[in-house]
């Protein structure tokens, strides 16, 4: 029986630094403080330790001594791909990463699902920091970060929470905005479709009592904007259908059309609380030959790319900017003790799928 192949051992620091002829610190500095070695010298180290296997100090290692992770953790709770699949999430991923980037920070996502209360991916990670985007106000998870002693930001919501930094926008002004403009084009006949509203799985319409209980404060925020602008010209918020969708996706959109003009064929303008909603809204219009705006106006929120390409009206919030101050706001806490808020500006983009009321009922056949 022939022997194990002689397979040579890694270097250690000690047998680098044995080898080099210097201290253990100084090749502990080529790595973690190379301010404090000339370059000829850090570069004999580098070269050394790529020549002799060296890999490096140990970083769980050096985690543990410092006490520093060199990382910010990213809550979401959504499966891992839905931060790149959601535009308005890839936005708001891309300006976090930016401002990582410049910290000379790591980024590390933590997704969980919003079905399920096992925090135990929240306890282990390994972060310095957390930011949290997007969760409801009784979220277990969001609870968990709050229990970690480590800097928190929070990206849209909850609101308020004692002691944590929000960056977000005025949604329920920004909505509001969007709102007087289709009322202004003459719509009374309106019906809204909106993302998860609370605790649970519910697709279908959401009565009073869900709207009112709604623990997503984007969504009851959006909502009361739209609300306030229908208020405003007579219309009876409890006369407006409003169908929630669990899944946040084109498909949940178009779903969600046709059992709001399936029910209501009378509505002349469907206000979305997202993008991707109203892009599920206009591929149904499409599929059922409805003219938009001449038959139907659809509205969405957020401004993400597609929407825009699509010429969707919209409400445009800048994605991309929340996700570089919510960093930037981690990242450069220092000292401070008393929480930050940043309300960042929206802007309504009207484009082409908004347009006067029709002025006679149509019904449509096959509903």
């Amino acid at each position: 029986m022939s022997g194990l192949p002689n397979v040579r051992r890694p270097a250690t620091l000690a047998s680098l630094a044995a080898e080099l002829g210097v201290s253990r610190t100084t090749v502990s500095n080529a790595y973690n403080r190379p301010d404090q070695l000339s370059a000829p010298l850090r570069a004999r180290v580098l070269e050394a330790a790529r020549r002799l296997g060296y890999p490096g100090p140990d970083p769980v290692a050096r985690s543990l001594r410092t006490r520093k992770a060199g990382a910010v953790g990213l809550l979401l709770t959504e499966a891992l791909s839905y931060a790149f699949r959601d535009p308005a999430a890839t936005g708001f991923l891309e300006g976090l990463a930016l401002a990582c980037e410049q910290a000379g920070q790591g980024l590390l996502l933590i997704p969980v699902s919003p079905e399920h209360a096992d925090v135990t991916a929240v306890h282990q990670a390994g972060v310095d920091g957390f930011v949290v985007y997007s969760v409801r106000e009784d979220d277990p998870h969001f609870l968990a970060v709050l229990e970690r002693p480590v800097p928190t930001v929070v990206c849209d919501q909850p609101h308020g929470v004692e002691g944590v930094d929000r960056v977000g926008v005025d949604d329920r002004a920004g909505m509001l905005s969007l709102t007087r403009h289709v009322t202004g084009l003459g719509h009374r006949r309106v019906g809204v479709l909106c993302m998860r509203l609370g605790e649970g799985r519910h697709d279908g319409l959401a009565d009073q009592q869900r709207l009112q209980n709604a623990t997503y404060p984007v969504q009851r925020d959006r909502l009361a904007g739209l609300r306030d602008g229908l208020a405003e010209v007579g219309v009876d918020w409890a006369d407006v259908p409003v169908i929630e969708r669990f899944e946040h996706s084109v498909e949940a959109g178009q779903n969600g059309a046709a059992e709001l003009l399936g029910a209501r064929p009378d509505i002349t303008a469907v206000i979305c609380t997202s993008d991707i909603l109203a892009l599920g809204a206009l591929r149904y219009a499409g599929d059922r030959g409805l003219a938009v705006p001449d038959d139907l106006t659809i509205t969405g929120f957020d401004g993400v790319p597609e929407a825009e390409r699509a010429g969707l009206t919209t409400v445009r919030q800048p994605l991309l900017e929340k996700g570089r101050v919510a960093g930037e706001l981690l990242l450069e806490r220092g000292d401070r003790n008393r929480p930050r808020r940043v309300m960042l500006p929206t802007e309504l983009l009207v484009g082409t799928t908004s347009g006067e009321s029709r002025t006679e009922q149509r019904f449509f056949s096959g509903w």
